[in-house]
């Protein structure tokens, strides 16, 4: 499954595009919108989008991918 395919299912299940996660990360304190906050530990965000949104460990991961900003 491609990266864009991981992104298509999250918005599917929690109506929030890349954007929206992007500005969600910034919101919470997780991100920089250049990166992850100083500090910050992927399983926070994980516990965080597992909690919100009921993602599963591998599309929370691709979230955390996201807000490194490896991945667009």
């Amino acid at each position: 499954m491609s990266f864009k395919a991981y992104l298509d299912n999250i918005q599917a299940k929690t109506g929030k595009s890349p954007d929206q996660f992007h500005k969600w990360g910034k919101d919470r304190g997780f991100s920089t919108g250049a990166g992850l906050a100083a500090g910050v530990k992927a399983g926070a965000i994980v516990a965080a989008l597992k909690d919100e949104f009921g993602l599963g460990h591998g599309h929370a991961m691709a979230i955390v991918a996201l807000l490194k900003g490896k991945a667009s």
